[in-house]
């Protein structure tokens, strides 16, 4: 059965949007009574904000950096002057190799990073607040989940809303049975086939494999449901901290998230909204 759709009442809210209900599934995997869900759920999808609040998310972790001011021009060089039908590159003095020109080998970069450079991109904070409550509306399709690679049974209704007990699961065993249970198990295995050895310098820089993003957890509090955070992929993030990159790692929207139920009811307190 598709969950129902129920239509705010007139003056209900000022958005005059629908509330989404989904089934209330039990750590055994049974559908439930429906709940509805925040109303940040039903704002229309807005993948340029989503993508600009996770690039200028990702700007503030660049550490600033620069090259030395004299890389590259550590040379004893002349310059043979004009009219004698060589270019005017400058040289090394024993002989007509040229050096320090950023047009010659081992010169100097033409345009290097300098510390002084300003990294962090701006964004307003409507903007930032109407991209966490459209990424959280891409959560509710299957379409968005299935562009992003994750593996999903057949007829399965997003967002996924688990009942409370979820938060209690602390060991690996009891998280990959309940996972099992609700046939998301194959996206993890997904992710988990996905680790590779990453290409390039990055390997030498602390960044030696990568792996895809598989399911995110979100719980009411931290320190909640332990055993998933070793699973290949899998992230655990609390309603208070949940952020747009959470939800659409890249800033491509559509993760595949589960929600517990004290999660959402933090989620909407968090968002000031009025439970229905």
């Amino acid at each position: 059965m598709t969950p129902a759709e129920e239509k705010t009442p007139a003056g209900g809210s000022e958005h005059h949007a629908p509330h989404h209900r989904v089934h209330l599934l039990s750590v055994a995997g049974k559908p439930g009574e429906t709940i509805a869900l925040p109303l940040a759920f039903s704002t229309p999808l807005r993948t340029d904000l989503i993508r600009r609040a996770v690039v200028a998310a990702q700007s503030h972790r660049i550490q600033p950096h620069g090259t030395k001011l004299t890389a590259g021009a550590r040379h004893s060089v002349r310059w043979s002057g004009k009219g004698k039908g060589v270019a005017r590159t400058p040289r090394l003095m024993d002989g007509m190799r040229g050096a320090q020109s950023p047009n010659t080998v081992g010169g100097r970069p033409a345009h290097p990073p300098k510390v002084e450079r300003i990294w962090e991109k701006k964004i307003n904070s409507k903007e930032r607040l109407m991209a966490f409550a459209a990424a959280l509306a891409a959560t509710r399709e299957p379409k968005l989940a299935v562009a992003r690679g994750h593996d999903l049974p057949e007829g399965l209704h997003l967002p996924v809303v688990v009942e409370t007990p979820l938060e209690e699961i602390h060991s690996a065993a009891d998280a990959r049975s309940l996972l099992q249970t609700l046939k998301l198990w194959p996206d993890v295995d997904r992710a988990q086939a996905g680790i590779h050895v990453r290409a390039g310098r990055g390997k030498r820089r602390g960044r030696y494999r990568r792996e895809p993003r598989s399911l995110l957890l979100v719980t009411s509090a931290p320190g909640k449901a332990r055993g998933f955070r070793n699973l290949p992929g899998v992230d655990v993030v609390a309603a208070t901290r949940l952020a747009t990159e959470d939800l659409a790692p890249g800033g491509d929207p559509g993760r595949l998230t589960i929600f517990s139920q004290a999660a959402l009811a933090s989620l909407r307190e968090r968002l000031k909204e009025v439970a229905q």
